[in-house]
């Protein structure tokens, strides 16, 4: 398969299971580019921060007016949003000083511990 279609792949699996369980992001688009990619985990985690935007977006509508009463809060989602911006700032800074093993241990212990959590703790 070649490189493009990878990462269409990834970005299917990744736009599926956000849509249909709240992960894609950094649970599915960062991993999967690590290891159908080989690409570094800095690179993934840009990618994935940059795909969220149109992703996102695409989803508003669909939340937005389904049909019965709409699932968005904007006023929760307003202060989300102001906690990510600033929490992505600090984060995408200090994802500069933190070598490439360390960072793929930690992406894969907090996956593990998100995993675990959700299956004795659903």
């Amino acid at each position: 398969m070649n490189r493009p279609a990878v990462f269409a792949a990834i970005g299917f699996l990744g736009g599926l299971l956000g849509g249909l369980l709240g992960v894609g992001g950094g649970f599915v688009l960062v991993p999967l580019q690590v290891l159908w990619t080989g690409m570094p985990q800095r690179q993934a985690n840009a990618n994935s921060l940059v795909a969220i935007i149109p992703i996102a977006l695409a989803a508003l509508p669909i939340y937005y007016f389904r049909k019965g009463s709409p699932q968005v809060d904007f006023h929760a989602a307003l202060f989300l949003i102001i906690g990510s911006v600033v929490g992505v700032y600090l984060g995408a800074r200090l994802l500069s000083r933190i070598p490439e093993r360390p960072l793929r241990i930690a992406v894969a212990v907090v996956l593990g511990v998100v995993g675990v959590k959700e299956l004795v703790f659903p």
